[in-house]
């Protein structure tokens, strides 16, 4: 059974830095495409950033490029989303998601079909 867990989501002032962190089970991470995803209050689900499962690519959305960086643990079979310099836009729920099927990096951030979801964390940017 996939289950993921996000943790490190919280309050902080615009300029600082968070760690994101999904721990995932019951399946091996490595082999699925992965990725983070937020959700701001009145708005739609968005891609933040994703990792292919065919190549290892990676992409961002162009509202993150230049201070969010995806990574993943094998050994920990987690997932990470390292934020800086956040601004207040950036605030929202926070959701890592994977896919088995064979999947590009942007394919998976913008049509995540058939993905397995964690219960989200909360981000919050202000001052």
């Amino acid at each position: 059974q996939v289950q993921l867990v996000e943790s490190g989501g919280g309050l902080v002032q615009p300029g600082g830095s968070l760690r994101l962190s999904c721990a995932a089970s019951g399946f091996t991470l490595d082999y699925y495409a992965i990725g983070w995803f937020r959700q701001a209050p009145g708005k739609e689900r968005e891609g933040v950033s994703c990792i292919s499962n065919s190549d290892g690519s990676t992409y961002y959305a162009d509202s993150v490029k230049g201070r969010f960086t995806i990574s993943r643990d094998n050994t920990k079979n987690t997932l990470y989303l390292q934020m800086n310099s956040l601004k207040p836009e950036d605030t929202g729920v926070y959701y890592c998601a994977v896919r088995q099927a064979i999947t590009t990096a942007q394919a998976m951030c913008v049509k995540p079909q058939f993905a397995s979801w964690g219960q989200g964390t909360q981000v919050t940017v202000s001052s």
